[in-house]
Formats: structure tokens, C-alpha cells, sequence
């Protein structure tokens, strides 16, 4: 990167900020910048009531209740106003083998030592037939499979949510224009820069208004209008890696109490999810267009609902992948313009709220420094490579070898920083968190075990304890696990009681 881009005589001030798109990204941008700097800054937001937003991110992971914090927003008005319900995990049914299923659920299994983690004192347990399944010494995998959920003392409990993004986007709309943003409704025509600098200088809509400002957002999805189309910044291909660049979506009645867990069910040239909302279930298969067409992908996914179809099931367009650069000149892509990866782990909204808050912690009050643009790429780049590589890891360790999409899954050559960590679980059971890394020990471990991986050996320390010592510090955390999931509530009733919501 050259670090000439931006010279301290070309810094102006930054007060004039203008997101272009609004969706669940736009607004998301808007509700935290102007709760934190709104008083010094002229927020704009662009969008037009005739595009529509993707909206099928319905899942969501347990840092978004930070978000909520940085906001100030309460639960129960957010819950109600977007249908949502809680999220404890996500069941992976079909991935490692057809019929065999796995959580994959938020927070800690078990007890660690400061020597190794608790995996190896279970992985001594199953040797000597002293230990249940992984599994059963987890609180949120436990009360997700009972189907039961409470807020528990001290945090007990991890969790996230499953919403509507539509009404998520709404949500923030209203909270932003309390803080001062302006919404101007319109398709952007024209995107002018300047011709010495190749800054972006304004937006034309089509309303021939002409919109200028000093940083701009984009947030005009997969296209890319600002950074993409009018920078030119390139985009990396992981398709490579990840295989799938479609998806089709649909969504459905309720036909039963709402689950707290997200379903990602494989099938045989990709996966299919199904998210419980308070009124009814969004669903969607994603897959290769290599290995099906898009008629089939329909066909796949209607013949696989629970409950009736409220419209018919539409079609999206993706590329695998991320942007080199995710900042360049006066233009921060945040969203699906910065890169996308898939949806399988609910990451799409984090990467938002992680792009927005890296913005706020290197903000350009005094003009644009391209220490902090080269800072804000790199971390960008690190975190979405982690998250990358966790993804990868679903399709890489599989036993199916039942379709030519899950034998080049499984034979496939993944990015040397994902086979070192599977190598290095296979032969020792051992996992290391990366500094800033989403994703903690505890889910890798999940996946792996999910996916077919038994460690070849556990570490000395849990050979320091005798059977019986063994068996009763498995027991003990067993029992105080099952003990606590008896005395929650059904999800279902919690939240009726909790956020219930009116249909709409």
C-alpha cells in the first residue's frame, strides 16, 4: 500500500458525512455514529424506497448486544419492534455426515485449566468412559436442545437474537433521525470525484439533487457503486475456497413454538436455514451454482419448508470474497460492498458493527491520515480472514463424500492458516485464540469435534487426576448444567412474557 496516498497538506477537516444505502448496514452506520458524534457532524443518509435490501441476515451473534450498549437501546423495545427471538447456537444437521447432527452454541464448555482446556480433561474422560457427549457440560448448547431460554444473574447465560432485518433497519431509521440524521430519499445517477485527488467530492440522484460531503459510507451492497465502481478497488476471489454463490430465500408461517437456535441443514450442494422470528420463519438455501442451477435450488428449498410459503422464493448473486482495501481515499465500504463471505455463521451483521466501530475509534476529525486508512484496512483484513477461515472449515472436515459438491469440499486445498489449526487439534487437541479473533476457542473446538475431528491425545494435566476425581469434576459441571437448564423457562413462553409483539 503506498503510503503516499494522503499527505498532511492534502487534510481537511471531516464534517460532512454522506452513507450512500441505507438497509440494516446504512442505518447501523447512521445509529452509532450519530449517538457518538452526531453534535459535531452533518449526517446524511441516502436510499431509495425503490431498491430493495437483501434482508435475509436475520441471524445474529452475541456481540451485536454491545452494539446495543454503545446505542443505549433497550431489549425489550428493539425485540418487539423487529419480531425477534433469541438465538443460543446453531444446529448443524447433515455436515459432517448425513443424519448426524451438532450444536454449535454461544459461550464456555466446562471448566479450563490454566495448563489446557477443559477439552483435553474431557477427551481423558471418553478414553475411560467417564465422560457424556461434548456437549452436555455447555449451559447454552443444553437449554437450546430443551428448547428454553431465561436472561440468568451475572450474565449466565450467552445469547443473540434472531430478527427481522427489515424491521431492524427501521428500528435504527427512527433512532438515527432522533440524533439528527437526514434521510434524503433517491437513486443514486453519478458518483463525481475530483480530478487531482480521486476523492469522491458528491453524489448526484436522480431527483438531480447533488449531495457533497468529506467522508463517504458505502453501503450500496454487493454492487459496490462508491468503492468498486468509482475507486476501482479491486476485489479477492475466495470462491476458491468457498464455493457457494447463491442463495435462494423465502419465508414461511409458524407452525410451531419458536426455536432457539438457528437450523443449517446440508443438503447436497449446500445448506439451508431456517430462522425463527416471533411471527413467522425466514428460510433459504445457499449453494453453488456449479453444482445447481437455480431452478433446482428452488425446487430444493420449497420442497423442504415447514409451514406455507408467504411469497415466492427469490434469487440472490454473490462472489466470496473481500475488497483489497476497505477504506480507500475518502470512501469506507461497510457491509456487502466491503466483501461477503456467506451467512453460515450469522457474521454479516458483526462485520458491520465491527467496520462502524473501528471507523469511530480512527475517526478523521481533522482530515484523513493514511496511517489510520493503512490501520483500518489491516485490521479489517486480519478479522475477516479468522472469520474466513472458521467458515472454511465447516466444508473442509466432512465424512460426505455423497455428491461432487462435498467431495471438492473435502478434498479441496484450504489457506494454510486453517490447516495449521486443524492439523494442530488433530494431534494434540490443542486450540489458541489469535488476539481480536471473533470466533474464541470454545467454537473452534465445537466445529471440529462436530465435524469429525477426535484428537489424537490430551494434554499431561488431566492426567493428574485419578478416575474418580475425573469422573466427579465432569459430573459436577454435568449436574449444575442440567440443574439450571430444568429451571428455565420454554423460549416460547419467555419470550410471549418478555418482548411478545403484535403481527404485522
Amino acid at each position: 500500500m503506498n503510503n503516499t496516498e494522503q499527505t498532511d497538506g492534502d487534510r481537511k477537516p471531516v464534517r460532512r458525512i454522506v452513507i450512500a444505502g441505507g438497509g440494516t448496514a446504512g442505518w447501523m452506520v447512521a445509529a452509532l455514529m450519530s449517538k457518538t458524534l452526531g453534535k459535531s457532524l452533518d449526517i446524511k443518509l441516502v436510499e431509495s424506497d425503490e431498491i430493495g435490501t437483501v434482508g435475509v441476515g436475520e441471524a445474529t451473534i452475541p456481540t451485536l448486544l454491545t452494539f446495543h450498549e454503545l446505542l443505549e437501546v433497550n431489549e425489550q423495545e428493539f425485540m418487539v419492534a423487529t419480531q425477534a427471538t433469541f438465538k443460543l447456537g446453531i444446529s448443524f444437521e447433515n455436515w459432517r455426515n448425513v443424519n448426524e447432527d451438532y450444536v454449535h452454541s454461544f459461550g464456555t464448555t466446562g471448566t479450563d485449566h490454566w495448563t489446557a482446556g477443559f477439552q483435553h480433561f474431557w477427551r481423558k474422560g471418553r478414553e475411560r468412559n467417564l465422560a457424556g457427549d461434548y456437549g452436555d457440560y455447555c449451559l447454552e448448547l443444553k437449554a437450546a436442545l430443551a428448547n428454553r431460554f431465561a436472561h440468568l444473574p451475572r450474565n449466565g447465560m450467552n445469547y443473540a437474537f434472531h430478527l427481522d432485518a427489515t424491521l431492524y433497519a427501521k428500528f435504527l431509521r427512527k433512532y438515527s433521525e432522533g440524533f439528527g440524521v437526514k434521510r434524503i430519499e433517491g437513486k443514486i445517477v453519478e458518483v463525481k470525484t475530483d480530478a487531482s485527488s480521486g476523492n469522491i467530492q458528491s453524489i448526484k440522484l436522480d431527483s438531480g439533487a447533488n449531495i457533497e460531503g468529506d467522508l463517504f459510507i458505502d453501503c450500496t451492497g454487493f454492487r459496490g457503486l462508491l468503492i468498486g465502481e468509482t475507486l476501482k478497488v479491486e476485489y479477492q476471489d475466495w470462491s476458491h475456497w468457498l464455493f457457494n454463490d447463491s442463495a435462494a430465500a423465502v419465508q414461511t408461517e409458524s407452525v410451531g413454538a419458536a426455536l432457539p437456535y438457528t437450523r443449517s441443514i446440508a443438503h447436497t450442494a449446500g445448506w439451508q436455514w431456517r430462522i425463527p422470528l416471533q411471527h413467522r420463519v425466514g428460510n433459504g438455501l445457499v449453494y453453488s451454482s456449479r453444482y445447481m442451477d437455480d431452478e433446482q435450488a428452488k425446487q430444493t428449498l420449497m420442497g423442504n419448508l415447514q409451514g406455507q410459503a408467504l411469497m415466492q422464493p427469490r434469487v440472490l448473486k454473490f462472489r466470496p470474497g473481500q475488497r483489497e482495501k476497505t477504506w480507500h481515499k475518502n470512501c469506507v465500504a461497510i457491509g456487502l460492498s466491503s466483501g461477503f463471505i456467506e451467512p453460515l455463521e450469522s457474521t454479516s451483521i458483526h462485520l458491520i458493527q465491527r467496520g462502524i466501530i473501528r471507523l469511530m475509534r480512527l475517526f478523521p476529525v481533522r482530515g484523513i491520515c493514511q496511517a489510520d486508512v493503512n490501520e483500518y484496512n489491516q485490521q479489517t483484513l486480519d478479522e475477516i480472514e479468522h472469520i474466513r477461515d472458521f467458515v472454511v472449515l465447516h466444508y473442509k472436515v466432512t465424512n460426505r463424500a455423497d455428491s461432487p459438491y462435498w467431495n471438492a469440499c473435502r478434498t479441496m486445498e484450504v489457506p494454510a492458516s486453517l490447516q495449521h489449526r486443524i492439523d494442530l487439534f488433530r494431534e494434540t487437541g490443542r486450540v489458541f485464540r489469535i488476539a481480536s479473533e471473533l470466533f474464541a476457542e470454545n467454537s473452534w473446538i465445537q466445529v471440529m469435534l462436530g465435524q469429525g475431528i477426535m484428537p489424537k491425545e490430551h494434554h499431561q494435566s488431566a492426567d493428574l487426576m485419578g478416575d474418580a476425581e475425573l469422573s466427579r469434576f465432569l459430573g459436577g459441571i454435568k449436574s449444575t448444567v442440567d440443574r439450571t437448564v430444568a429451571q428455565l423457562p420454554s423460549h416460547q413462553t419467555y419470550v410471549q412474557q418478555y418482548c411478545g409483539a403484535a403481527k404485522v
